[in-house]
């Protein structure tokens, strides 16, 4: 009998044995694969990319469509008041339901095809039968009639960021108006382009007795700022009339600089950038190379020089009539939407062609090269030095000084020495108003 009963222990005991051994093999599997399981869980989460969601002010609805029910509302809007480079603001938010009365027009028109300078009329918009009251020509306020009946006033258009561009005068006299007749306004921020990819501050700060209507503030050429930021400099320094201060929200545009972050997200210098809405903000800025160039260049309308205005490339070309400025050529002609009678019609142009220089490469604020150069070449021809600027110059440069510097034969870089102590004191207050910190 003891045989067998030897027999079934051992048998016993090996199979407990083995079975031990099996559960612990089991073990020590299930507690790698947890531990690869783990450390792959933890090399997702650092390389994986934190979505962005760009969003102009105009799409954050949760934002400021509360602050409009049931409010009678006025627009100040343009082409470039798009949302998400498709639908237009206005036609937005009548499918919502929001009670518009009126719509203001900044330069160039509601729908954006007239030309610099020229006169913007009253009129009915035909998709909406919306009445259009032009805020550019005699009217450049509204009046207190005009805004009778008007709760809040929205401002939502694209800039670029220089200070004789107008829509941010036009902000400027809406506001005063809100002030004045007790009206909310709200401004729908959108990205300044100039300070795409780096933020720029330069040109020479305003003298007050240049004050026009391209140049308001006491702020330089290019400023830096977003119309948001720009509204909340104007309000807190108390530049509106009689130092009023008009009821202001700011709607800040979100996880842009999150979204430049994408490689993929490229802007492409020949096309107005996604950030733009996609459409040039004013007839003859056409590419995102021409709203680069356009502070520099925008300074030659103070000249006899054309910047290529009649051409299918404006502020990407500089010329005048006259072999001596110039290898390149080029003729202005009549076009519709962007320049009827463009300066020197029909006349062969002499002079340089910046349609292939890459933006990137190009030193970052105002290039004075291209004026001292021009200038230069005029003066060689004209020694009494009395032909190349006009009354216009001063106004476009905020101050005389730039132009008597050039005469006076400074050098790009001695004039750009001499904005530094008016730039550094702006700076001080312009920090005050930052709505985008850098990350």
């Amino acid at each position: 009998m003891k045989k067998p009963f030897l027999l079934l222990f051992f048998v016993f005991f090996f199979s407990a044995s083995c079975q031990k051994n099996i559960n612990n093999n089991n073990k020590t599997t299930t507690t790698k694969t947890s531990e690869k399981t783990k450390k792959d869980s933890i090399t997702k989460t650092k390389t994986a990319t934190i979505p962005c969601n760009f969003q102009l002010g105009n799409e954050r609805l949760e934002l400021y469509m509360p602050l409009l029910k049931d409010k009678s509302v006025a627009l100040v809007v343009n082409h470039t008041s798009l949302i998400k480079s498709e639908q237009h603001l206005v036609d937005f938010l009548l499918e919502k339901k929001v009670n518009i009365k009126t719509i203001f027009a900044p330069e160039h028109g509601f729908r954006g095809t007239a030309d610099a300078g020229e006169a913007v009329k009253n009129g009915i918009d035909t998709k909406t039968n919306l009445p259009i009251i032009s805020l550019y020509g005699n009217n450049k306020k509204p009046t207190k009639q005009q805004l009778e009946g008007i709760d809040v006033v929205i401002f939502d258009i694209q800039d670029v960021g220089a200070r004789f561009y107008t829509y941010i005068s036009t902000m400027h006299y809406v506001m005063e108006a809100c002030a004045e007749n007790q009206k909310k306004m709200l401004v729908l921020d959108r990205p300044n382009p100039n300070n795409v990819p780096n933020e720029v501050v330069d040109g020479c700060v305003l003298d007050k007795k240049l004050t026009s209507f391209v140049g308001m503030h006491e702020i330089p050429i290019l400023h830096g700022l977003t119309v948001g930021e720009l509204a909340q400099m104007i309000n807190g320094e108390k530049w509106l009339k009689n130092g009023i201060q008009c009821d202001l929200t700011v709607i800040k545009y979100a996880d842009f600089e999150c979204f430049m972050k994408d490689k993929n997200n490229k802007i492409e210098d020949d096309k107005i950038p996604f950030f733009m809405s996609k459409v040039p903000p004013s007839p003859n800025l056409r590419s995102f190379r021409a709203v680069k160039l356009y502070a520099s260049l925008c300074l030659f309308e103070g000249t006899i020089m054309s910047v290529g205005r009649g051409t299918e490339t404006p502020f990407e070309l500089i010329g005048y009539p006259d072999k001596a400025f110039g290898d390149f050529s080029f003729v202005p002609k009549s076009i519709i939407g962007m320049a009827k009678t463009p300066l020197f019609e029909n006349k062969e142009c002499f002079g340089i062609d910046l349609r292939n220089i890459n933006i990137d490469s190009q030193q970052q604020g105002i290039d004075l090269d291209y004026l001292i150069d021009f200038y230069k070449k005029r003066n060689a021809k004209d020694t009494k030095q009395t032909t190349f600027f006009n009354s216009f110059f001063d106004k476009l440069a905020g101050s005389d000084a730039l132009r008597l510097q050039i005469i006076a034969g400074k050098s790009a870089k001695e004039i750009k020495k001499s904005w530094e102590k008016d730039l550094e004191k702006y700076k001080i207050i312009r920090k005050k108003y930052l709505l985008y910190p850098k990350n």
